[in-house]
């Protein structure tokens, strides 16, 4: 795995906050996102306050962005569109949720798209896709990856358009003077 900053407290509570977001956060969905919030090494005062939201209703306003990097928001989106499947049947609730989410999370359309897709796959590499045997680390990796993929592109692409001569260049040159 490569060297990636822990995840934070805040990430966990969104996590809980839409497991909620359809009434009722699975018991497997909690221990899931306990299960991580302990293997990532929070601090025990976070990981109870964490145990604590999978036990009484969090709301996706309560959920503080501040300190996520643009990867943990990511993460959680691709979670929660997880989440959102693990019963079989995605509500309405659920899909407005899942809306919502992506607005406070201030992630665009098709980052949330890539997000969902990632997450897929990660299922689909797995016996199943329920929580004890989904790979939280392996979907948070694979972000990270693609997320550095996607930065290497758009770098590139500025590169080259850089380099590009521009239109005015091509123009005429100047007539000699002489």
């Amino acid at each position: 795995m490569s060297e990636q900053a822990r995840l934070g407290r805040d990430v966990f509570l969104a996590l809980a906050a839409i497991g909620w977001a359809d009434g009722d956060l699975d018991p497997e969905e909690a221990d899931a996102i306990v299960r991580t919030a302990t293997e990532e090494g929070l601090e025990l005062d976070a990981i109870a306050e964490i145990e604590a939201a999978t036990k009484t209703k969090v709301e996706l306003g309560d959920i503080a962005r501040g300190a996520m990097t643009k990867q943990d928001r990511l993460f959680v989106y691709a979670v929660a569109s997880w989440m959102t499947r693990l019963d079989g049947v995605v509500s309405d609730a659920e899909t407005a949720a899942l809306l919502r989410l992506g607005e406070a999370l201030k992630v665009p359309p098709a980052p949330r798209a890539h997000a969902d897709a990632i997450a897929q796959e990660v299922a689909s590499m797995e016996q199943g896709d329920r929580p004890a045997r989904y790979d939280l680390r392996k979907l948070r990796d694979l972000i990270h990856e693609r997320l550095l993929l996607a930065q290497q592109a758009r770098a590139e692409q500025r590169a080259a358009a850089d380099a590009a001569p521009s239109a005015d260049a091509k123009a005429d040159p100047a007539p000699d003077a002489g």
